[in-house]
């Protein structure tokens, strides 16, 4: 009699699906768990059509010479023949460096799983240990209401001293994501778009910056080939730390491929001895058919934070391009005055009201108010701000330190160096190691005394300059990024907590601070340094890549750049400013009257729809033009649409093209209208639909055809309102 066949017992499969996605999980018994599909629905299965879509998800069938290897898990580990960059490297002492993985527990929302679960929005946890290394690795993945996903690992040392140099966490994508996209930059230049081909081996992108840098990856997306904003697969990942951290892009030469990342951890900085834990951070993904959709899921989980801010944005008006270091109260008091006649709503005192700081050299690390330059302390400014019925807000830095300031001369130990001898300096400062419990308290109890001496409603909380060799002094310099980095957030979170209401702005030499770490933490991101509105049309639509425009801090500058020298047309200012929180950053005294009722015409616009751009649906392009970008806000039952064509350069083509309003609905019909404050744009010459009071026509037809782009000179744009005849 022949043998009878046994077959090992079927492994448990999770099934979540939520808002169009679904992500397929296997988790076999003697491995880690392993994503078989992240993408779009697959609609209800059974137990038996799980399995199936398990087995077409899987990786079969292997050519003369490899490796009998399957699909690598959401932790990719050597020991199953994954030949590429593992998921968890550490040792102890050169040994254990290899652990095997075993699945102990897996549940769903708590809920123990043996067989096959099917769910919407949950979270499967897998527990699983290596008795030889003794360590112990859980896993959390999530499926969120936004259909984000996000997985978290926690590693536990349950034996000697185990040093971690990595934890990643990887998300498989399927062949034909064949492209990938992610950013560069530098100060005023964040968020440059770099795109290339998916080739065999690994693109990492490492931040060492103790921040999330000007330079980050910010969201790496794998694409299949020629997808757009509206178009073709996409796959993005976010790591969602704010201190040093890394993206990884891996496709190995049996063709799999994954993405992936988590925090980057200096030498010898994660040491676990028995018993201790290291928790990575949220590494988080978002599938779409289009960059958009990609976004869109960002922006539905980020709007749905408790306590995430109204969609009614004051309008702020901040003082650093008016007056810099030049802080002269009656000067200040009178832009207030100018400030609240034309609609602004929260006004901001930017950097030099403290200690010794009349430039950018001394003073930081004190913060007490000047009795110099504020006498009478800050409250003349704050009772005529308040007395206008305005919000008051004030510049901090709270993280750094001149070394010519009174904090740096009576603790010099409490500077971050790896060394005797101190950083390069950036900026003529370096960087306070909230580690210590000392230093901690320090700052945490001058920002509180602020807080408690005066109604502050908003905090600019800035941080200029970037980490290096940022070691803990009293401990001869061993690396302290990770505790400075976790030291920062609960810094936040006291200062939330001690005043009730209050807003933080996230603002890093710009946009070098911007995660979905910082962003559970604060209210809004000022996208850079640089308020050129040729360049912010590139900077806002791309930082919205991550974040929806209400938490994008946008301002009306003064005519010429002060840092690219360009002059602009206040309606292309304030048109590019439109679309994020609005703001002003312009000396109102030395704006003309003129000036000053336009932009409060502007400011009237911004109020009347500030609710839309606060809750809207955001859609780019098609582009018209390579010169010409489109994008809009729709609101979240398509009955009202808002747009903005710009003419960035001169238009190639001799006719000039037409701009697609997308996101509208096809079936009904809308009232389209310019929207015109001021004068025309320069160059401005107007196609037929611009004239009628009423143009009146269906969705599908200005989604599939548009409407003609007005002729206009370089760096102008126009608005275009939609609402829905019914």
């Amino acid at each position: 009699m022949p043998d009878t066949p046994t077959y090992a017992p079927a492994p448990p499969i999770v099934h979540l699906r939520s808002a169009g996605c679904s992500l397929l999980i296997e988790v076999p018994s003697g491995r880690l768990p392993v994503i078989r599909h992240w993408g779009s629905d697959l609609g209800p299965l059974d137990a038996a059509g799980a399995a199936a879509a398990c087995l077409a998800g899987g990786r079969v069938g292997r050519l003369p010479g490899e490796l009998d290897a399957e699909a690598a898990s959401v932790v990719p580990e050597p020991w199953t023949g994954w030949m590429g960059r593992p998921g968890l490297i550490g040792s102890r002492r050169g040994r254990n460096w290899s652990p095997a993985f075993t699945r102990s527990e897996l549940t769903v929302d708590g809920a123990e799983v043996e067989g096959y679960r099917e769910a919407g929005a949950a979270t499967a946890t897998v527990v699983a240990v290596d008795r030889e290394s003794a360590l112990r690795l859980v896993v959390r993945l999530q499926l969120l209401d936004s259909g984000l996903i996000r997985m978290r690992g926690e590693l536990v040392n349950e034996g000697e001293e185990f040093e971690l140099e990595e934890l990643s966490l990887h998300f498989p994508v399927p062949a034909h994501a064949t492209e990938l996209l992610d950013f560069a930059g530098r100060w005023g230049m964040e968020r440059q778009a770099q795109r290339g081909e998916f080739g065999v081996g690994t693109h990492v992108r490492e931040n060492r910056r103790g921040r999330t840098g000007l330079d980050s990856a910010f969201v790496l997306h794998a694409t299949e080939r020629g997808s757009d904003f509206s178009h073709g697969e996409t796959w993005g990942v976010h790591v969602a730390w704010s201190g040093n951290h890394r993206h990884i892009a891996e496709h190995d030469s049996s063709g799999i491929r994954m993405l992936g990342g988590g925090e980057l951890l200096l030498p010898g900085e994660i040491r676990l001895a028995r018993g201790e834990r290291y928790l990575g951070p949220w590494v988080y993904g978002a599938y779409g058919d289009g960059l958009d959709r990609v976004a869109h899921r960002f922006h539905d989980h980020l709007r749905s934070r408790p306590g995430h801010v109204s969609p009614r944005r004051p309008v702020t008006l901040n003082t650093w391009e008016a007056v810099y270091f030049d802080h002269d109260p009656e000067k200040l008091i009178e832009l207030a005055h100018l400030a609240a006649d034309i609609g602004v709503e929260r006004f901001v005192l930017d950097d030099g009201w403290f200690g010794a700081r009349r430039s950018s050299r001394a003073g930081l690390g004190d913060w007490t108010v000047s009795p110099d330059v504020w006498p009478h302390g800050l409250h003349p400014l704050v009772d005529a701000v308040r007395g206008r019925g305005m919000q008051f807000g004030l510049w901090m830095e709270p993280e750094m330190v001149n070394p010519d300031s009174d904090l740096a001369r009576a603790h010099p130990e409490w500077i971050m160096a790896a060394r005797s001898v101190l950083p390069v300096e950036q900026r003529s400062q370096h960087v306070l190691n909230l580690s210590i419990p000392a230093c901690y308290r320090h700052v945490r109890d001058h920002i509180l005394a602020v807080l408690n001496e005066y109604p502050i409603d908003y905090i600019k909380w800035d941080h200029n300059r970037d980490h290096v060799e940022a070691g803990i002094q009293p401990l001869g310099g061993v690396p302290g990024e990770h505790a400075q980095t976790l030291a920062v957030y609960r810094l936040f979170e006291e200062v939330k907590k001690a005043r009730a209401g209050l807003e933080i702005e996230t603002c890093a030499a710009g946009g070098g601070r911007i995660d979905l770490g910082i962003m559970q933490l604060t209210d809004r991101v000022w996208v850079s340094d640089v308020s050129d509105p040729l360049e912010r049309q590139r900077l806002q639509r791309w930082t919205a890549q991550l974040l929806p425009a209400e938490l994008l801090g946008s301002h009306v500058a003064a005519p010429r750049s002060h840092t690219t020298g360009r002059r602009h047309d206040l309606s292309f200012r304030a048109s590019t400013a439109l679309f994020g929180h609005f703001g002003v950053e312009w000396d109102l005294r030395s704006a003309s009257p003129d000036e000053r009722g336009e932009l409060a015409e502007w400011i009237a616009l911004y109020k009347e729809h500030r609710e839309l751009i606060g809750t809207g649906t955001m859609w780019r392009g098609p582009d018209p033009a390579p010169g010409i970008w489109t994008h809009g806000v729709v609101s979240p039952d398509r009955s009202e649409g808002l747009y903005e064509i710009a003419s960035l350069t001169w238009c190639p083509s001799g006719a000039p093209p037409h701009a697609r309003l997308t996101g509208l609905d096809p079936r009904r019909r809308y009232r389209v209208r310019p929207l015109v404050v001021g004068t025309v744009p320069a160059g401005f010459s107007a196609p037929a639909w611009w004239h009628p009071d009423v143009f009146e026509c269906a969705g599908a037809v200005l989604g599939r055809i548009g409407v003609q782009v007005p002729t206009m000179y370089p760096e102008q744009s126009v608005l275009v309102h939609a609402v829905a005849a019914d």
